[in-house]
């Protein structure tokens, strides 16, 4: 194709972009959709019966190649329990300046206790409040969850938790098998 015709060619793309109707999104006031597999912000999720995922085994922390997360373990007792089995993270912050988003904390999890959500307006104007604590990084409670401390369900053992053997009233009754 000649000099002349590949002008034209690239003229035709302009011109049919001039009569298009532009798309404009009207953030923040009207956020448009996200996509159903975006990562954003993390989240730590909660058994049904409200105790929470998250034994402080720290693989996530390890995971991090940004080392924008902390976790320090603590144990259960029977009078302070907060997640099934023996230990809980007590202490689990995400620093959201470090953080780049990769998903290697939600692979390492062996509980299924970190996911991402859809959540991508983060953005602040102060350093300190994008360092995520458990206050805003655990799952809301469900109208029919228990706030921990609390004990684990009657006859129920940690296993049972991992299993999905539980939910908001109790342990699931297995069908007996022979």
């Amino acid at each position: 194709m000649s000099k002349v015709g590949d002008a034209l060619a690239g003229f035709g793309v302009t011109f049919k972009a001039m009569f298009k109707k532009p798309i404009t999104e009207q953030y923040p006031e009207q956020p448009g959709p996200v996509a159903a597999r975006y990562h954003g912000r993390h989240q730590l999720n909660r058994y049904p019966d409200g105790l929470e995922k998250c034994i402080g085994c720290e693989l996530c922390a390890w995971a991090c190649p940004a080392d924008a997360i902390y976790v320090e373990g603590a144990d259960n007792t029977e009078l302070q329990r907060f997640s099934p089995g023996e230990r809980y993270g007590q202490v689990y912050q995400i620093n959201y300046l470090r953080c780049i988003g990769c998903g290697l904390c939600i692979e390492a999890c062996p509980t299924r206790a970190l996911t991402m959500t859809n959540d991508y307006e983060m953005a602040d104007d102060n350093r300190a409040d994008l360092i995520y604590g458990k206050d805003k990084l655990l799952a809301p409670l469900a109208a029919d969850m228990t706030a921990p401390p609390h004990a684990m369900a009657a006859g129920s053992t940690d296993e049972d938790y991992y299993r999905g053997n539980i939910n908001a009233l109790g342990l699931i009754q297995q069908p007996e098998t022979a």
